[in-house]
This record gives C-alpha cells, sequence and structure tokens, in this order.
C-alpha cells in the first residue's frame, strides 16, 4: 500500500540526519522501519558503504524495504587508487539514478540516501543528478539525507535538520567498533 494510503504527508519531507555523532544511519533505519510498519514502501541507497553490517541481515527480512549498494566495499577514500574511486563513483551514479527512477516511477514512499552527504561533498557522485533529485523530488516522496556536512543547498531545503553530536564515543577509549552495536 503506498504513502498516500496509510496517511502519510502528500507532499513529502526532506530529512537530514547530519554531524559528527554516532547515530545518523541508525535513525534512518529506524524511520524505515516505521514507514515500512505502516505499509510505506521504502528504498534505501548506501553510499560509500560496502562492508558487511548486522542490520543488513535485518533489513532483508522485511518485504517493504529495499536496499542497494556497491557489490564490493573500497575502504575508506583516502586509501583508494584514482581507479578504485572511478569505479565507486561510478556504482553510485548508478545508484542514484535507479533511485530517481524508482521515485519518479512512484514505486517508493520514503527514499533514504545514506552517506549521501559525504559523497556528494567528495564528488563521489553526479552532483547535478543529485540536486536534481533531491530538490525536485516527486510530490509525496519522503527523502532522507545522511552524513557530515550536508551542503548548504539541502540544509535550505529541508523540513527536518536532525544534528547528531558526538559527546563521548568508546573509541576514544580505546574500545574498538563492536558486531550488532556499531556495524
Amino acid at each position: 500500500m503506498s504513502a498516500a494510503g496509510q496517511g502519510a504527508d502528500k507532499e513529502g519531507l526532506l530529512h537530514i540526519y547530519c554531524g559528527d555523532g554516532k547515530g545518523k544511519t541508525t535513525a534512518a533505519l529506524g524511520l524505515a522501519l516505521r514507514a515500512a510498519g505502516s505499509g510505506m514502501r521504502v528504498h534505501i541507497v548506501q553510499f560509500l558503504k560496502g562492508a558487511p553490517t548486522s542490520e543488513l541481515v535485518s533489513l532483508c527480512r522485511i518485504p517493504e524495504i529495499s536496499l542497494e549498494r556497491c557489490d564490493r566495499n573500497y575502504g575508506f577514500t583516502f586509501s583508494m587508487s584514482q581507479k578504485d574511486k572511478a569505479e565507486l563513483t561510478a556504482c553510485h551514479n548508478r545508484m542514484l539514478k535507479h533511485a530517481a527512477f524508482l521515485a519518479q516511477s512512484g514505486q517508493i514512499d520514503l527514499l533514504i540516501l545514506d552517506e549521501f552527504n559525504a559523497a556528494y561533498g567528495g564528488g563521489y557522485l553526479d552532483r547535478e543528478a543529485a540536486k536534481e533529485l533531491v530538490l525536485n523530488r516527486p510530490e509525496g516522496l519522503e527523502l532522507v539525507l545522511t552524513g557530515r556536512e550536508p551542503d548548504p543547498v539541502f540544509t535550505e531545503a529541508a523540513d527536518y535538520i536532525s544534528c547528531i553530536e558526538a559527546v563521548r564515543h568508546p573509541y576514544q577509549k580505546g574500545i574498538s567498533a563492536r558486531k550488532g552495536i556499531e556495524f
């Protein structure tokens, strides 16, 4: 059932989860879970992520949620070769184009572009196509952007901005990322 059938606002709003704290993706996935529970169709695109994470197992079990990411883990951008960066950008552009198709064709009600801000800011996707999708999204499409340092063009257009601040993190005590908590 579509968002309109479930009482979602027809206008569709733009959400941004940003900041240097842990939990931006987690917040977006919480919204995906809520939306799927109400019958909304959710599509998640993960930019700059390719390593296996525990949430992927859960998300694959929910029929209202689809997820797209590159088929390879490229690692951190600072350690990528120029060839890797070119391949990553090409993958991101394919995913962005597919997400735009799903949105324009009305096949989804909520679109989450995870780590969009970093991919956009770093030039790892077609910035014009990205702006077109975000700023001219179809009526009724709820859209979420995550990642640090969103571009002002998007913050000016946003309906929600949640900035997650890092006050304390176990990494500061030498505690590594833990399965099921950080990944």
